[in-house]
């Protein structure tokens, strides 16, 4: 018989958790630093990618400070957007698609930021992930972020078995309760940074061990 999922009591304590650190994730940061601005948001989600969040709020704040709006980004030439998102990982494949991005938002959406998951993976270099953050944290729509540190949680606890991250959002959509969608991400994020790592994740101090199944980790700490 297979035991069900206690989803309230690993969020319960994951809140509290979370509550003692101090950081959010980068581009929360940002999208409360900016008021929730939705071109802020799509842009730091994508400078983001691949890149620590100390250097994406820093290169966020640096990237907004002179493009602080699409119609603004094409007003620079590609030179200067590549060092505006420098040292963001491949920050130079990451200034060609804000500068195709800033384009198509001009041309077709009056420089705004389409509120919707379809166009937003229309744009170049925007995947599920950054689309539905952008939707969750820009237009507070119900949508499950998914990175890296929820693939690996969400399929550790045993919630999901699944390979790959656009898998986990389809996958979680099925099992998760609505009421967790906009939340999962901003916690496994912070919960994967400092606790449960890619590699010898720190199990000795997980505060959700009771309900960890722990697939696939072979070592830890």
């Amino acid at each position: 018989m297979t035991t069900a999922i206690d989803y309230d009591a690993v969020f319960a304590v994951l809140k509290v958790w979370r509550s003692g650190v101090q950081e959010d994730p980068a581009v929360s940061a940002i999208a409360i630093e900016l008021t929730r601005d939705p071109w802020a948001v799509l842009v730091s989600t994508i400078l983001s990618l691949r890149t620590k969040d100390a250097v994406t709020i820093e290169a966020s704040r640096r990237f907004l400070s002179r493009a602080p709006t699409p119609h603004a980004l094409l007003g620079l030439d590609q030179e200067e957007i590549a060092r505006l998102a420098y040292p963001s990982n491949f920050y130079k494949t990451k200034a060609r698609s804000l500068k195709l991005i800033a384009a198509i938002l001009m041309d077709k959406y009056g420089g705004r930021v389409p509120a919707d998951q379809a166009a937003l993976l229309e744009l170049p270099g925007v995947g599920l992930k950054t689309a539905n953050l952008v939707l969750q944290e820009a237009f507070d729509q119900d949508a499950i972020c998914v990175d890296i540190h929820v693939h690996r949680i969400s399929n550790r606890l045993g919630w999901i078995a699944t390979k790959m991250p656009d898998e986990s959002e389809a996958a979680l959509r099925a099992v998760l309760p609505f009421s967790y969608w906009k939340i999962i991400n901003a916690l496994f994020v912070s919960f994967g940074q400092r606790v449960c790592a890619p590699v010898s994740p720190r199990c000795s101090i997980c505060p959700i061990a009771e309900h960890y199944k722990r697939v696939g980790v072979t070592k830890s700490r």
